[in-house]
């Protein structure tokens, strides 16, 4: 089957497209009318009730709300179900290519089924997706709140129903989705199931402060998602995720408010989870250089530059400083009126910052096989940009496509290495290839021909190391 049909609007939601947006967008603009709504922060997972959404859509959009800020980030939305309507072993993947609602269709991000592919516990199904409602009710949320993206930008869908098996196993499945930051998971949950109002209310209560501890015990009584629930928990507490709880009701507050459905009540509650924002931050800020040293950098380059082509001398900055002298490892590209002229560098830090600079210049200028050497004219009108990397960090993958899966464009740098036939093929591709090769597989391809390999090629003996870039001088193409 190529698109899996919606199978609960007219029931679960409106069927009508224009009253389907109108509903949903109501719940949006009263969960964005709180301040609480609207973050800066960015969710890893959001735990999110799969209700009808006259009773649960308003504890939705509560979580939903928290993505207005994020569209331009989440490329991919990993959904975790309980079954309902089948009973199965392990976790059952879709066999389409895309699911539709009324509001039209979501693609079934391919490389993330290919990245669970080897897993034995992970299957196709397509029968327990047929009329499952838990992952349906929240593709007309999400494509409500990415609608003003163009489609080729619209996040694609990996959708998982969790059948019987261990939450153990299922938070590996969660860690091997784990991703970066442009994957959103969702947990679809409801909390207790047919209790009376004030017994829902401590039941739920319980529950809500599970969660927020990050107990992993929760039982199905408590949460019918309670399985991949644990299972979320369980790698938020080994990622020292931050948890908040953003709304809780029952279907007593809400379509069954009346005293008969008072008796019998099911319980809502989204929650969100997220990296701690300063740790993060400071992270991501751990070896920058600031605007003065790059500008430091570029002169050091341009004099270096000037120097082996025997262009008008220019004076060599004092490289006395302590930043300088540290081990750093550098990229040096020229281009003259956005054209590559000369790009070498150093992947490993093996010696001082200034020392690399003032020597990959004059490589880039004299030395790079695809060029001639630069002249004593060129030299005075080329464009010099100088990229400082960070460390490289060997990826843990199970294979190409969890490596693939990993990967941020625009972000990573990559280096592919591997040995074959007693002979070692590395490559290196800087971020900024990303703008000619956005697909990932595209991207890795390339790398693999530039190492001398054939585009498909894989094998055990593959290793992949990203780095990130502080690039300072005129971008080029």
């Amino acid at each position: 089957m190529m698109v899996r049909p919606a199978a609960l609007a007219g029931s679960f939601y409106a069927a009508d497209p224009v009253v389907l947006m109108a509903d949903i967008d109501s719940y949006l603009r009263d969960a964005l009318s709180s301040n609480a709504a609207v973050t800066s922060k960015r969710p890893k997972i959001l735990v999110i009730p799969h209700a009808g959404y006259i009773y649960s859509g308003s504890v939705a959009a509560k979580a939903y709300a928290r993505l207005v800020n994020q569209i331009n980030t989440i490329s991919r939305v990993v959904l975790l179900s309980p079954a309902h309507r089948e009973y199965f072993n392990g976790i059952a993947l879709p066999d389409c290519l895309a699911f539709s609602t009324p509001l039209g269709t979501m693609a079934v991000d391919q490389l993330g089924v290919a990245v669970l592919e080897d897993l034995s516990d992970v299957h196709r199904n397509a029968l327990a997706h047929e009329h499952e409602h838990a992952l349906e009710v929240h593709l007309p949320f999400l494509q409500r709140v990415f609608k003003d993206l163009p489609p080729t930008r619209q996040p694609s869908i990996v959708p998982l129903i969790v059948g019987n098996i261990s939450a153990l196993v299922v938070s590996q499945v969660i860690e091997r989705l784990w991703g970066n930051e442009q994957t959103l998971i969702i947990i679809s949950t409801d909390l207790s199931h047919f209790h009376s109002y004030a017994q829902a209310m401590a039941i739920d209560s319980e529950t809500c402060q599970k969660v927020l501890h990050c107990q992993t015990d929760i039982s199905p009584e408590q949460a019918c998602g309670a399985n991949p629930l644990n299972a979320a928990l369980h790698q938020a507490l080994l990622r020292e995720l931050q948890i908040e709880q953003l709304a809780y009701c029952n279907s007593g507050d809400t379509g069954g408010n009346s005293f008969q459905g008072r008796e019998r009540v099911v319980g809502y509650a989204s929650f969100a989870m997220h990296e701690d924002t300063n740790k993060a931050l400071q992270t991501a800020q751990n070896g920058l250089l600031d605007v003065d040293q790059g500008n430091q950098l570029l002169a050091l380059a341009k004099a270096s530059l000037h120097l082996a082509t025997g262009a008008p001398e220019l004076a060599l900055p004092v490289q006395e400083e302590d930043w300088l002298k540290s081990h750093r490892a550098t990229f040096v590209t020229l281009s003259k009126e956005g054209r590559l002229r000369g790009c070498i560098g150093s992947l490993l830090a093996r010696r001082s910052l200034g020392e690399d600079v003032f020597a990959n210049t004059q490589a880039a200028a004299l030395s790079d096989p695809r060029f001639t050497p630069v002249t004593a004219d060129e030299a005075m009108a080329l464009e010099i940009e100088v990229s400082v990397l960070s460390e490289p960090v060997l990826l843990s993958f199970a294979n190409e496509a969890h490596a693939l899966w990993q990967l941020l464009p625009l972000r990573d740098g990559v280096i592919f290495t591997c040995e074959e036939f007693g002979r070692q093929y590395h490559s290196t591709f800087l971020p900024m290839v990303w703008q000619q090769f956005a697909d990932p597989i595209q991207f890795m391809g390339q790398l693999k021909l530039k190492a001398g390999l054939s585009a498909n090629y894989w094998s055990d003996s593959v290793k992949i190391y990203t780095y990130h870039v502080q690039a300072f001088g005129q971008p080029h193409a």
